[in-house]
């Protein structure tokens, strides 16, 4: 029987009063999009996408657009230019983002996974009174998915999300030469930010930016469980539910 038998068989289900916020951590192409998607599913979760709600902010920005945050305004052609280059976007605005669609998520009972957020310690100080506050501190769950910077940058230059619902597709033998997304048919494509050099910087901005919420997080009484983000899709799926789900 295989890894994915064996998942499929399990019944994983929430101890947590059915009140969730999983937060993914992890460098560029440590696949927390990809597990995000999966948990979503198999947990009844909803995927906050942070990527994408900054993606559609800014996709279609012009000259003159702003967003003002706290009496401070915010170009949004400015913030494309630096989301194109690697660069995070400014966090200020990039909380008010979150906290906007968190509170509308939280009134509907939707239980969360976030991929990729909170990105630096100010959107982590400025985003865990929330969580604490709409799910309570016992049901938020942080797990650093761990990758090395050469995979990373080997993973995210091959792989290709699809245009319609943004799938992402792994790259590997099978779908190496696929054109469209097997699930939904629209065309595969490249994001603008997976190119090498690009990456790697990203990963250094991870580095900097992002990696120090660990101590911040722990230093907050959360337990952050790391797991090998180099294993398959399916063993790094098992061990992240036996975290969310212990048996």
């Amino acid at each position: 029987m295989t890894l994915s038998d064996k998942l499929k068989r399990k019944n994983y289900k929430l101890k947590t009063k059915d009140r969730l916020v999983a937060i993914l951590l992890g460098p560029p192409g440590a696949g927390k999009g990809t597990q995000a998607i999966l948990l979503a599913d198999k947990l009844g979760l909803y995927y906050f996408e942070t990527s994408k709600i900054i993606e559609e902010n800014i996709r279609e920005a012009k000259a003159g657009d702003f967003v003002e945050v706290e009496g401070k305004k915010f170009p949004l052609l400015k913030e494309k230019e630096n989301w194109e280059k690697g660069d995070i976007s400014s966090p200020p605005l990039v909380v008010f983002w979150i906290k906007n669609k968190i509170e509308r998520l939280a009134t509907l009972g939707e239980n969360l996974v976030m991929a990729g957020s909170p990105r630096s310690l100010y959107e982590g100080k400025e985003l865990l009174p929330l969580f604490k506050k709409l799910y309570g501190p016992e049901n938020i769950k942080v797990i650093l998915m761990e990758l090395s910077v050469k995979e990373s940058i080997f993973r995210n230059s091959h792989r290709r999300i699809c245009a319609l619902m943004r799938h992402p597709i792994l790259y590997n033998e099978e779908t190496k030469n696929l054109k469209n997304c097997p699930l939904d048919g629209s065309k595969l494509m490249k994001r603008a930010l997976d190119k090498p050099e690009i990456i790697e910087k990203r990963f250094r901005v991870y580095q900097k930016k992002t990696l120090p919420l660990v101590d911040f997080f722990e230093k907050e009484g959360l337990k952050v469980k790391k797991v090998n983000g180099e294993q398959s899709v399916a063993k790094v799926f098992k061990d992240i539910l036996e975290v969310l789900c212990p048996r």
